[in-house]
């Protein structure tokens, strides 16, 4: 579903992504680690189409990416950001920022399709006409995701998607989207700092230090420590030592 290979970003003389590649299969979960500037939430934006200044080859569902996209990429791959307040429109309601991407992409059968996408994410229809202000994190996070989801897309890219929220709603969380990638057949790319996150979600995981990916490795290697980078092994062993999200 997606190839990156020689992947390079720089902002001014700065080069920030440096030659990263890599590929994820259609339907597969791949997480990105590592520590904050290393470059990992840089390439998701840059998948996104909301990084436009990147050099290198991007390939995603059989189609090469330029540094503009069309219309019909917008609906095939959705992004879930990190921050569900800041992400969602504090002026609207949840009824119009569901409805916005069905007519931007020309759906029909609109008032059922919002009906469906908060069941799919376990609202309540009530939460339909209120503001993202009135409802906790954890709903508004289910929100983010509803409104990603509502354009039925292959690919959703999370960027940190549970940090800014409590423990227990994390895992809540991760479980609504593993569910969701297993009933839909999604591919999934996410970047995270957290690697009880990641491993509960991903099955492979690329590791960056300073704009490079340094090792690929699966979620069960890293689990038991079967790693070669020095810097994989610091991150696991600092991951060790902080307090994790419970998931079931």
């Amino acid at each position: 579903m997606i190839t990156l290979d020689q992947l390079r970003i720089s902002f001014g003389d700065t080069e920030v992504v440096k030659g990263v590649s890599f590929h994820v299969a259609n339907g597969e979960s791949f997480g990105i680690v590592g520590e904050s500037g290393s470059g990992k939430s840089t390439i998701l934006r840059a998948l996104a189409g909301l990084n436009q200044h990147w050099s290198g080859s991007m390939d995603i569902g059989g189609e090469a990416q330029t540094t503009k996209r069309a219309k019909r990429f917008y609906r095939r791959v959705q992004m879930v950001f990190q921050d569900p307040y800041g992400s969602l429109h504090p002026r609207q309601t949840i009824d119009r920022i569901l409805a916005e991407p069905l007519v931007v992409h020309g759906f029909l059968n609109i008032e059922k399709r919002i009906a469906d996408a908060l069941s799919e994410v376990a609202l309540p229809q009530s939460v339909r006409f209120r503001f993202p202000h009135q409802l906790s994190g954890g709903q508004r996070q289910r929100v983010a995701i509803a409104r990603a989801l509502i354009s039925e897309p292959q690919v959703l890219l999370l960027d940190e998607p549970t940090s800014a929220l409590d423990v227990s709603v994390q895992a809540e969380i991760l479980n609504l989207l593993t569910d969701i990638r297993e009933q839909k057949k999604l591919t999934y790319v996410m970047v995270t700092h957290n690697l009880a996150v990641v491993t509960h979600l991903c099955t492979r995981i690329g590791v960056m230090i300073g704009g490079q990916m340094v090792e690929l490795v699966s979620a069960n290697d890293l689990r038991a420590g079967n790693v070669t980078h020095p810097h994989t092994a610091e991150l696991r062993k600092l991951s060790l030592n902080l307090e994790e999200p419970e998931i079931d």
